[in-house]
């Protein structure tokens, strides 16, 4: 239990630590964080406050779902963001091609290892994911339908309010995907846990 409290908190950190990385990288992000880039933008908030507020918003949307949230769907709604503001106050602009390219990879593989080690913690999906399983559960669409609906309609609405779209947004669309594939299997508490042992009965001879 311990061991996946302290995974579910880091890969927490972390996903929002990535995601702050991409956000200054300047190449585009991925769609949610281009719907609080362009939020941001309209009400003066910080990018990370604002996927904080975008979390409790899309958990009111798990209701009509029946779907129901766990300790680390709470969790990813407070940490995700404040680690990406935290972030975004710390590190510094990055300049060049070369440099935005370098931190918008790194940011996209940190943010699947953090996927992995969030979700091998096992202890409830994110908001947003959960709003798709709920999607797939409730109305019977194929889960990549439920996901392509929601993230291009909040692509389309971030790009409409002047979030960054770029080549990154189309980099960590096909990178995150096969990237998380390798991470999660090597992060799963369950499957890295130790199975007891068969205790061995020696037959008695008449």
């Amino acid at each position: 239990m311990i061991r996946r409290v302290v995974q579910l908190l880091v890969g927490l950190v972390l996903y929002g630590v990535g995601c702050a990385m991409t956000v200054e990288a300047g190449l585009g992000v991925d769609p949610w964080t281009v719907l609080a880039e362009g939020l941001s933008i309209h009400t003066g908030i910080g990018i990370g406050w604002i996927a904080n507020i975008l979390g409790f918003f899309v958990l009111f949307l798990w209701i009509p779902l029946r779907q129901k949230p766990g300790v680390g769907t709470v969790a990813n709604i407070l940490v995700v963001g404040t680690s990406m503001q935290v972030g975004l106050w710390i590190f510094p602009p990055v300049v060049g091609t070369l440099p935005q390219f370098a931190v918008l990879l790194g940011g996209i593989l940190v943010v699947a290892i953090a996927s992995g080690l969030y979700i091998g913690a096992h202890f409830g999906p994110g908001p947003r994911d959960g709003l798709m399983t709920g999607m797939h559960r409730r109305l019977g669409w194929p889960i990549w339908t439920c996901r392509a609906v929601v993230e291009l309609s909040v692509l389309a609405i971030g790009w409409l309010l002047g979030g960054t779209v770029g080549i990154g947004t189309v980099l960590f669309a096909f990178l995150i995907g096969p990237l998380v594939h390798v991470a999660l299997p090597v992060l799963d508490t369950r499957r890295s846990a130790p199975k007891p042992e068969t205790a061995k009965v020696t037959p008695v001879r008449g």
